[in-house]
């Protein structure tokens, strides 16, 4: 097993191990569904409302939250490595290129990359900094792919396709969750979050914090490109009346 692979697969094992009582269940596995169930899955990204993945009229890739679980990744990047047509390549230790039919370089402007129905691309370079989606892979609900022209609904960052990543609500995640783990290349990583009930709501709070080690140049020297986050996030949802 790659040194990669043992990583992604101790920090899935921490991960399933830590999750503390009142977290929510894990969905059920897609391979026991019937086909005419995964052609009505829904999807909101080609035309900005709720549709079934059978009627809409653009080629789509849905990765739901058990296969993110399932998937061993540790960050989006590597998530998206799973679905067809997308080009993915990491520069650094930190930096990655992700393009979709078409060239692909570190700031790809025909790409739109929304979280939660909001852009989050660069105002500068029209670009996605991926090292800055800090998103916790537990609380994605389902990534939506558009493989192909999206920009006569979402705008000219759209023109090879559409990447919308849905997280799951506040009420959807209630109770503690801890998640560490580490490995090689001096990689190592943990969050801490806890959800709960609130008037008429719920909110979420949680603090993630990961280290990616110095890659290896051509030359098979150590390069200086290490990199370290710490991202705190708070999510409230009033309820559904």
């Amino acid at each position: 097993m790659k040194p990669a692979d043992c990583r992604r697969f101790a920090i899935a094992l921490v991960s399933a191990s830590l999750a503390l009582p009142g977290q929510t269940p894990s969905p059920p596995d897609l391979t026991q569904i019937s086909l005419e169930d995964l052609m009505n899955i829904q999807v909101t990204s080609v035309s900005k409302k709720a549709q079934s993945i059978s009627k809409v009229a653009s080629a789509v890739y849905v990765i739901e939250a058990e296969d993110v679980r399932r998937s061993g990744a540790t960050n989006i990047p590597d998530l998206l490595r799973t679905v067809p047509g997308v080009n993915v390549a990491q520069i650094d230790a930190h930096t990655w290129a992700i393009s979709i039919r078409g060239f692909n370089e570190r700031f790809t402007r025909s790409v739109l990359v929304l979280i939660d129905g909001r852009t989050v691309y660069s105002p500068l370079s029209g670009g996605v900094n991926w090292d800055q989606q800090n998103v916790p892979l537990e609380d994605i609900d389902r990534i939506e792919v558009i493989r192909g022209p999206g920009g006569t609904v979402w705008g000219a960052n759209a023109v090879n396709g559409v990447i919308n990543i849905t997280t799951r609500s506040a009420a959807a995640t209630k109770g503690g969750l801890i998640r560490v783990g580490g490995g090689s290349q001096q990689s190592a990583g943990g969050l801490a979050q806890y959800g709960s009930a609130v008037g008429n709501g719920a909110y979420r709070v949680s603090e993630d914090y990961s280290h990616e080690g110095n890659g290896v140049t051509a030359e098979g020297q150590e390069a200086d490109d290490g990199w370290h986050t710490l991202h705190g996030a708070i999510r409230t949802d009033p309820a559904i009346r």
